[in-house]
């Protein structure tokens, strides 16, 4: 394990001023794989498609197909627009197999949610993308990892560790386990669209 690589994030923190919801994945892939450096880069992962469905009714609205990768400009206007922050759960990790897979990721370090509240307080819901990313912020929150679609209340602590004694600050947020956007989560394109949809309509989005 020790001589497995580790590796750290590849990406900055997206944080839209004034962002409503952090949208949080485990790690991304490898860099071969991706299309873009940016979020969900690999170009059969379905984020962007899902989000093109849901809120433009084009699952190719943002896929440039001439040159086979995502617009980034157009991806980065929306979620600012949206007000959708973009991470992931894992700062570091050590790749078991050689591929994405969250089933292989050892988790070495995860993600300081101290800052990203401080730096945005505005933030009111987190969304998980997967059963791994889910537990990491569930555990951080001291709640049950809620079931697929479903949403759960936390309270994070800035000064101590969970359960929050009522004089510690805290931030309160929706904890929302979405599926994963990987096409090797069996579950079709408009399915996983439909429970996106559900979970923006909950957080006032007109979808």
């Amino acid at each position: 394990m020790d001589k497995i690589k580790i590796e750290s994030h590849p990406f900055e923190p997206f944080l839209p001023e004034g962002a409503v919801v952090l949208m949080l994945g485990t790690f991304p892939p490898k860099p071969e794989r991706w299309s873009m450096e940016f979020y969900y880069p690999n170009k059969i992962n379905d984020m962007w498609r899902i989000m093109g469905v849901i809120f433009f009714g084009d699952k190719n609205h943002f896929w440039i197909e001439d040159e086979k990768h995502f617009d980034l400009q157009r991806l980065k206007a929306f979620l600012a627009e949206k007000k959708i922050a973009l991470y992931d759960t894992a700062t570091r990790v050590r790749r078991l197999k050689d591929n994405a897979s969250d089933k292989f990721l050892d988790i070495v370090e995860t993600i300081d949610l101290e800052f990203f509240f401080k730096k945005c307080p505005t933030i009111r819901a987190i969304v998980t993308a997967g059963e791994k990313a889910t537990g990491v912020i569930a555990e951080k929150a001291g709640v049950e990892v809620p079931k697929m679609g479903e949403v759960v209340h936390c309270k994070h602590s800035f000064h101590n560790p969970v359960p929050v004694p009522d004089s510690v600050p805290v931030h309160e947020f929706d904890l929302y386990r979405m599926p994963s956007s990987s096409r090797a989560y069996p579950l079709a394109l408009d399915k996983k669209a439909d429970a996106y949809r559900k979970m923006f309509r909950q957080l006032g989005y007109e979808v």
